[in-house]
C-alpha cells in the first residue's frame, strides 16, 4: 500500500525566485542598453549566461556531457536560434526604444496568451467559454495598451515602435514554447539549456561584432558592468535552471501561472530603480490585459498541485539483516 504526499513548497520557492530574477532583469538590462548597443547587450547577457551554464555542466556528474550526440546539438542549436538569438535581437532592440516597464508587461503576459491562442486555433486545447472570454479581454487590453504607447504625452512613436518589437519577441517566445518540447525531447534540461544558450550566444556574437568594434569599452561605467554580471548570472543562467527544476516538480501548468508574477516585479523594479511609469491609458490597458491573460490561461481555476506517490516505510535493514 502507498501513501500520497504533496510535493511541498520548495518547487514553488524556486519558481518565485525565478520570477523575481526575470522581473528584475528588465530594469537591469535597460541600464546596460542606455550605455551600449542593444545587440552588444544581448551578447554580453547570453554570452555570460552560456559560460555560467558551461561551468555548471562541467561540475555536474552527467555522462557524456562534453560529447553529446550530433542530433542533440542540432536540435538544441535550432532552439537557440529561435529562443535565444531572434528573441533577444527583437527584445533588446525594443528595450533601446521603449521603457523597461513596457517590456516587463508585454513579453511575459502576451507570450502565454499567444501560445494559448495558437493551441485553440489548431484544436490542441479546449475552447471553453472562460478561455475565449479571457483571450477577448486580453486582446482588448493589448489594443488599449498599444494605443496608450503612441498617444500618451511625451511617449512618441519610439515607444510604440519599441512596444511592437516587444510584441514580436513575445511571438518568438511563444513559437519557441510550442516547438521546444519536441525539439528538446529526450535531452536533459541542463544540457538542453546549455546547448541552446551557447548556440544562440554564438550567433549573437557574430551579429553584434560590427557594433562591438565601435564601443569605447574603457568609458563604460563600473555600475554597468555590475548589471552585466547580474543579468548574465541571475535572470539568465540561474533563473533558467530553477525554472526547469520547478517545471519538473510541479508541471508546466502550475509553472505557467507563476509567469504572471513577472510583470508585477518588473513594474516595481522599473518604477523604483529607473523612475519609469505608465500613462493612464497604458495602465488601464495593462490591467485589462493581465486580467484577460490570467483568465485565458487558468480558465478561472488554479491547476491541481502535482502529488508524488511515496511507498510507506517498511522494516529497516541493519547490517544486511532486518531490524
Amino acid at each position: 500500500m502507498a501513501s500520497t504526499v504533496t510535493s511541498g513548497t520548495r518547487p514553488y520557492l524556486l519558481l518565485v525566485t525565478t520570477m523575481l530574477l526575470w522581473g528584475s532583469g528588465f530594469s537591469a538590462s535597460k541600464v546596460i542598453v542606455d550605455h551600449l548597443p542593444h545587440s552588444v547587450v544581448a551578447t554580453l547577457r547570453f554570452g555570460g549566461g552560456a559560460l555560467a551554464l558551461l561551468v555548471a555542466l562541467r561540475l555536474s556528474r552527467q555522462p557524456g556531457r562534453w560529447r553529446p550526440p550530433l542530433r542533440d546539438w542540432a536540435r538544441a542549436a535550432g532552439a537557440g536560434v529561435l529562443g535565444v538569438f531572434v528573441y533577444n535581437v527583437l527584445f533588446f532592440w525594443g528595450l533601446s526604444l521603449a521603457p523597461a516597464i513596457d517590456g516587463s508587461t508585454i513579453v511575459p503576459v502576451m507570450s502565454p496568451v499567444l501560445t494559448t491562442s495558437f493551441l485553440l486555433v489548431v484544436g490542441r486545447e479546449r475552447a471553453s467559454a472562460a478561455r475565449v472570454a479571457g483571450l477577448a479581454i486580453g486582446a482588448a487590453g493589448a489594443v488599449v495598451f498599444f494605443v496608450g504607447s503612441g498617444g500618451e504625452a511625451g511617449a512618441g512613436q519610439g515607444r510604440l515602435a519599441g512596444d511592437l518589437l516587444f510584441l514580436l519577441s513575445a511571438c518568438c517566445w511563444a513559437a519557441f514554447t510550442l516547438t521546444g518540447r519536441r525539439v528538446l525531447a529526450g535531452i536533459d534540461p541542463l544540457k538542453a539549456t546549455t546547448y541552446a544558450t551557447v548556440s544562440g550566444a554564438v550567433l549573437l556574437a557574430i551579429y553584434s561584432a560590427p557594433s562591438a568594434a565601435q564601443v569605447a569599452w574603457q568609458d563604460v561605467p563600473a555600475y554597468v558592468w555590475l548589471n552585466v554580471v547580474f543579468v548574465a548570472l541571475g535572470p539568465t543562467a540561474v533563473a533558467n535552471l530553477l525554472y526547469y527544476r520547478g517545471i519538473r516538480d510541479v508541471g508546466p501548468a502550475s509553472a505557467s501561472i507563476m509567469m504572471f508574477v513577472v510583470p508585477v516585479v518588473g513594474t516595481a523594479c522599473s518604477a523604483l530603480f529607473l523612475g519609469e511609469s505608465f500613462g493612464t491609458v497604458q495602465a488601464v490597458g495593462a490591467a485589462v490585459l493581465l486580467v484577460g491573460a490570467v483568465l485565458a490561461v487558468t480558465q478561472g481555476r488554479l491547476p491541481a498541485r502535482r502529488r508524488a506517490v511515496v511507498p510507506e516505510p517498511g522494516p529497516e535493514r541493519r547490517g544486511g539483516r532486518l531490524a
